[in-house]
């Protein structure tokens, strides 16, 4: 009988998530808790008596000014490309984590989300342009293309112990690659006209960080001050300012710079009454081996969780529900295309691009998944919200259109949601296990006798 293959077992097999992922994971699902908070107030209070002081709040002047540079612009703008940028911050950590120490470092791993998000990506696209084009809408097709891994993580969190640790890691796969491509699609698709030297600054204050780092330059005042210079040429140039924090956050170091064993031995040598000085060094030899990736990032995530994203929710998700909210021209078929492409294009291309990846074997379903749990995070992956709101404010000058473009994905987000959770519960009720879902136990295998590798179920 064939072995499973290490590279993809050992991965994706039933043993418990490491503890980085599961605190990422936690706090995602802690903070779409406080997301889903933000957009309800942000949309009662836009459809309530008092929606002229909702406008009036986010649409107040505001200056910052850092010498001969600044920035002047309303509290929404301000909030979209300056808080934002923290939140892209974290997402280039986590990308960051991913490609050194995580599931994105193993090609083979990786394979399946990654062509999962692919499909996931283009599917929706396509759609959505298939009801606008030739329309004045047709620049928002990279609204339904994106996965909110808040809320997606916290569906998931709702099955408990019944999301297996594959589960997880498929979705956490799946939603760093579809960052990766909402990153790119912001840059190449959605900047204004280029001020090539703020640009070049920009790319000289990366450069700069990437050169401290190289010579062992550990201040944190020194990548603050050369962030903060950094935004503000992204700022002026043209570019959207939030692709600065993902430059940001892929230059961080994401490997240790010392093996846990050391901080164990200095531990383990330390007297029964240590002094104030043995215990300054233990703590930062202990701090070494961690990697200021992951330190960065454990500093950052609760406060762009709990803090920036629903305030960013506040800001943008108060969209005024009227009977004539979609009577201009082309917001009908723009919240149309955005309502397909993250209910039914994301569900379809995220499934289809899956079962081709494992029919051609490119990829392999983990051991502990089974294809209506894919089904599942299929749908779940149509929550769009955070990067999706984002993008639709880039997409349309029309605020008719940007509008409509909101109204759809909140409304697709709960129905995407919906879905997903019911059909991922009805998987797990239903407690069927890998080797059943793939057509089942080998005849003339014993019980208990090791389940057929990922590779040759999956080709079943």
């Amino acid at each position: 009988m064939s072995t499973p293959s290490p590279s993809v077992a050992s991965a994706v097999g039933t043993r418990p998530l490491p503890l980085a992922v599961r605190r990422f994971l936690h706090t995602e699902a802690a903070g779409g808790v406080a997301l889903v908070v933000a957009a309800t107030v942000a949309l009662a209070w836009a459809n309530s008596p008092w929606d002229a002081s909702y406008q009036d709040l986010w649409h107040a002047d505001v200056t910052l000014r850092v010498g001969p540079i600044g920035v002047d612009n309303d509290l929404r703008h301000i909030v979209n490309d300056g808080l934002m940028a923290l939140f892209f911050l974290v997402v280039g950590l986590e990308i960051k984590r991913e490609l050194v120490a995580g599931d994105l470092r193993e090609p083979r791993t990786a394979a399946l989300p990654a062509i999962a998000a692919v499909g996931g990506m283009v599917v929706p696209a396509g759609l959505y342009l298939a009801v606008n084009v030739g329309g004045a809408g047709a620049s928002g097709w990279g609204i339904p293309m994106a996965t909110d891994i808040a809320f997606a993580v916290g569906v998931l969190a709702l099955l408990g112990s019944r999301a297996s640790p594959g589960l997880k890691l498929f979705l956490l796969t799946l939603a760093v690659v579809d960052d990766i491509g909402a990153i790119a699609v912001i840059a190449a698709f959605y900047t204004d006209e280029l001020d090539v030297a703020a640009l070049a600054i920009a790319v000289a204050c990366v450069g700069a960080a990437a050169a401290c780092l190289r010579l062992r330059v550990w201040a944190p005042t020194v990548y603050v001050a050369l962030g903060v210079v950094c935004w503000l040429a992204t700022y002026e140039s043209g570019v959207h300012a939030t692709l600065a924090g993902v430059a940001f956050g892929l230059l961080a170091p994401a490997r240790p710079r010392a093996p846990a064993e050391v901080a164990r031995d200095w531990a383990e040598d330390l007297s029964d009454e240590p002094s104030a000085r043995e215990m300054q060094s233990l703590t930062a030899v202990a701090k070494e081996t961690v990697s200021v990736a992951e330190r960065v990032q454990h500093q950052l995530h609760p406060l762009t969780s709990f803090v920036v994203v629903p305030i960013f929710a506040l800001a943008n998700a108060g969209v005024r529900v009227t009977g004539d909210a979609l009577s201009a021209p082309d917001a009908g078929r723009v919240a149309a295309g955005v309502a397909l492409g993250l209910v039914v294009g994301k569900a379809v291309g995220v499934t289809a691009a899956s079962a081709l990846a494992v029919r051609l074997r490119l990829g392999a379903l983990p051991p502990d998944v089974t294809w209506p749990q894919v089904l599942g995070v299929a749908m779940v992956a149509g929550v769009g919200f955070t990067v999706s709101l984002f993008v639709a404010g880039l997409a349309f000058d029309d605020p008719n259109l940007e509008d409509g473009a909101k109204l759809a994905v909140l409304v697709a987000s709960v129905v995407a949601s919906l879905a997903g959770a019911a059909v991922l519960a009805a998987a797990a009720r239903g407690g069927r296990t890998p080797g059943r879902a793939t057509g089942g136990r080998r005849r003339g295998s014993r019980p208990g006798a090791r389940t057929p590798g990922p590779e040759r179920t999956a080709s079943r």
